[in-house]
């Protein structure tokens, strides 16, 4: 079955205790139908900190993309809670057409 959905990601850093916060928010709150967390093993934003890890220094700031689907006016209003309780400023989103096989 063919859908539109939009997808967000919000780009966060680990260590500033968010990612428990957000899934809460997208799990019980809004229900949203997925999510996926990636950690990300370099990167820098607008600061231009760069964020890695290495054998040397086991960094606690690595990068952390939490992205997640649903309908777009589910994802908008996920979006807008997000950045009004955890002051989030790096989200994107875009739309697609998701292939979901229901079982």
């Amino acid at each position: 079955m063919s859908k539109e959905v939009t997808i967000a990601r919000v780009y966060t850093l680990e260590g500033h205790d968010q990612l428990n916060q957000v899934l809460d928010i997208l799990h019980d709150e809004e229900g949203v139908l997925g999510v996926t967390v990636i950690r990300g093993i370099a990167g820098y934003g607008v600061s231009k900190e760069i964020h890695t890890s290495s054998l040397l220094n086991l960094s606690l700031e690595l990068p952390l993309i939490i992205e997640f689907y649903d309908e777009t006016g589910k994802v908008l209003q996920a979006i807008e809670k997000l950045k009004k309780r955890l002051a989030l400023k790096h989200i994107v989103s875009w739309p697609v057409t998701a292939h979901i096989e229901q079982t």
